[in-house]
């Protein structure tokens, strides 16, 4: 083992925080970032529970060949304050089993192999032609300790500008605003990739690997019944799927020929859970459930104000 990671062990006694947690390989210590305690089903990675400053913050199921997410779960709450500035971290324990669970802030120097290896680092994303395209953004959080611990390669994919801060931008400050205004309680929300078929891209020769597309769903059982029209189909739960490829076909989401020339191609197309959950069986070659019975087995129902 590193020196680095001796740091990193006795750093997680100072604070009183067991390394032995087992934050990456289980999802139990973070089901209540799924609705129903229920985490997707028909997805295979390995799950992480994604700790900052000692506490569980959203959960995300990670590629180790991909060196990047499937997806991530997470709790919206309405957001506060200004946007944290852009400190990445790594998560150790996929380095290192033994390691503290909490995420870590990369180095400022070189980064030690074991990181490099496992995961996705800054290096990975410099000089390329993607951002760092969150899953669980920090637009959907309200405390600053919230909004900082989505900034880890963990919970972000290669995504072209132009979807980035396009058409997916305006679908999460969307999302933001539709559950801000009518969810009355809880708000899951899960954000994932779709992969290409055949031909992937990958960033630095073979290191991470580029999603063709991606989707996002919401599910939200207790809501204001007094919904407008236009947003009636939107409760308890709906959907989306994003392009990050300009040159994919149209079959999953259509192109606006009509839109500005620096986000034509990077569409996002909304839709039910279930259509959303039929182009997943599709391209995964598998049956992909995102919410425990989509997101209609709860106790709860509208409440009219």
């Amino acid at each position: 083992m590193s020196n680095f990671f001796f740091s990193l062990l006795a750093l997680a006694f100072t604070a009183g925080c067991c390394p032995c947690a087992a934050d990456v390989g289980d999802f139990t210590p973070c089901l209540q970032f799924f609705y129903r305690s229920w985490p997707p089903k028909g997805l295979t990675g390995t799950p992480i529970c994604q700790r900052f400053s000692n506490q569980y913050r959203f959960a995300t199921l990670y590629s180790r060949f991909r060196r990047s997410p499937w997806f991530s779960a997470y709790l919206y709450t309405v957001p506060a304050g200004k946007r944290p500035s852009a400190s990445w971290k790594f998560e150790p324990q996929l380095a290192n089993p033994g390691a503290d669970g909490n995420m870590v802030p990369f180095p400022p120097g070189p980064v030690d192999q074991n990181v490099v290896e496992s995961q996705g680092v800054e290096l990975d994303y410099i000089n390329s032609t993607y951002s760092r395209g969150h899953l669980n953004p920090s637009l959907h959080h309200h405390t600053h300790e919230c909004r900082s611990s989505t900034f880890t390669l963990t919970n972000v994919v290669p995504q072209k500008a132009g979807s980035n801060d396009g058409p997916w931008e305006i679908l999460e400050q969307t999302v933001n605003q539709t559950l801000a205004a009518y969810c009355l309680k809880e708000a899951f929300i899960v954000t994932g990739i779709i992969p290409y078929q055949s031909s992937e891209p990958w960033l630095r020769n073979h290191r991470v690997a580029v999603p063709e597309y991606m989707w996002s769903a919401y599910c939200c059982p207790n809501y204001n019944s007094s919904l407008p029209e236009e947003l009636k189909h939107t409760f308890p739960t709906f959907a989306a799927i994003g392009r990050n490829d300009p040159n994919s076909t149209e079959e999953i989401v259509p192109i606006d020929k009509t839109a500005k020339k620096h986000v034509r191609g990077y569409d996002v197309r909304r839709m039910p859970l279930e259509t959303l959950e039929m182009y997943l069986k599709d391209r995964f070659g598998s049956v992909v459930s995102v919410f425990y019975e989509q997101c209609t087995g709860s106790k709860f129902s509208p409440r009219n104000f």
